[in-house]
């Protein structure tokens, strides 16, 4: 028999309040709860923890190239589907499978050398039967990810990540709020220790988000900077005339002087006219004028360490920087095409 509140009951359950000191303290309640989750879950790390990670390594590492399968029903697959996105954009092949699609013909996008990562705070959804049973036919490796380790999907699953036992924020104790904290941030453990089993570098990283503020925070010196081709370069026995035809034909800010075997000299900048401005100056040699130990940065550093070392004096903004490679120049970076690009 289903008892439902009586009108006045009901009405109080909905009606709306003002006092907003009740709301932030059911708030700080609710993060209190599900701090205290995350302090349980961080505390019943074990061996097991460690075979998975190992599991879902060796899957990658090996010839057949396997993917990790991650699943899950309800809030649990909500959960699964952003740890799947978190695997795959940290360089683990991963996708989400949903389970009742998954026994209705998308079983057959699961291979033998693949690991599923299975989603269930109670571990006893009927809808994860047909996807376990496919797993244990074909010998295909199952994680679980469950806080109840008597449960159907514990006792089938060859690893098991238990969830501490802890309250639910929910004042009933019914809506999965604490539970699926913590299977995000194990989910986040999981794809952060493989990161780091792989060495996965910012410049790596970037292959899998070319876009938005992301890609342009991991964007290359490289991919940014004038080749040396287009520089705009003179000798170390060129008068001003010279470097300043060259500073208007190449319109970059800047002039580069080198000697005979193409070391840098100097550098001679807008700025380094206006204050040598005189009526002898185009007669002068470039030697005399030019600024020495130009600041340099290598070809191989993320272009927002560029930006970092131009704006690094504030109101004196450098605005250009010599680009190096293996001690040789090989190109120019200007803080112009670095805002152009985003990166300021």
């Amino acid at each position: 028999m289903i008892f439902l509140p009586t009108p006045e009951k009901a009405l109080a359950m909905t009606t709306p309040t003002n006092d907003h000191k009740a709301d932030q303290g059911t708030a700080r309640q609710v993060l209190q709860t599900e701090i205290e989750g995350l302090q349980a879950l961080k505390e019943s790390l074990d061996a097991h923890f460690d075979k998975a990670v190992e599991t879902i390594h060796k899957m990658k590492q090996s010839a057949s190239h396997g993917r990790l399968i991650v699943a899950g029903i309800g809030k649990s697959g909500h959960v699964s589907r952003k740890i799947a996105a978190t695997l795959a954009s940290t360089g683990t092949p991963a996708f989400f499978v949903h389970p009742g699609e998954a026994s209705h013909g998308d079983m057959g996008m699961i291979t033998e050398q693949d690991v599923v990562l299975m989603l269930s705070n109670s571990g006893e959804n009927t809808e994860l039967s047909d996807l376990i049973h496919y797993t244990r036919r074909y010998n295909i490796p199952l994680i679980a990810m469950t806080s109840n380790p008597e449960s159907t999907l514990a006792a089938h699953a060859d690893i098991c990540l238990q969830l501490p036992k802890v309250p639910e924020a929910c004042p009933n104790g019914l809506a999965p709020t604490t539970s699926t904290t913590m299977m995000i941030a194990l989910g986040d453990a999981l794809a952060v220790s493989l990161l780091h089993r792989m060495g996965l570098t910012p410049e790596q990283y970037k292959v899998f988000h070319p876009g938005g503020k992301l890609g342009q925070k991991l964007m290359l010196i490289s991919e940014l900077m004038i080749p040396y081709e287009g520089l705009p370069l003179v000798g170390e026995d060129a008068k001003m005339d010279q470097a300043i035809l060259m500073l208007s034909e190449k319109n970059l800010g800047a002039v580069i002087v080198t000697d005979d075997t193409d070391n840098i000299k100097g550098i001679i900048t807008d700025g380094d006219l206006k204050r040598h401005m005189a009526a002898d100056l185009l007669q002068k040699p470039v030697t005399q004028i030019m600024s020495t130990n130009p600041k340099t940065i290598e070809a191989s550093s993320l272009a927002v360490e560029a930006v970092k070392v131009m704006t690094a004096n504030p109101g004196h903004y450098i605005s250009s920087l010599l680009v190096m490679n293996k001690g040789r120049l090989t190109g120019m970076i200007r803080l112009q095409d670095c805002i152009q690009a985003g990166l300021l």
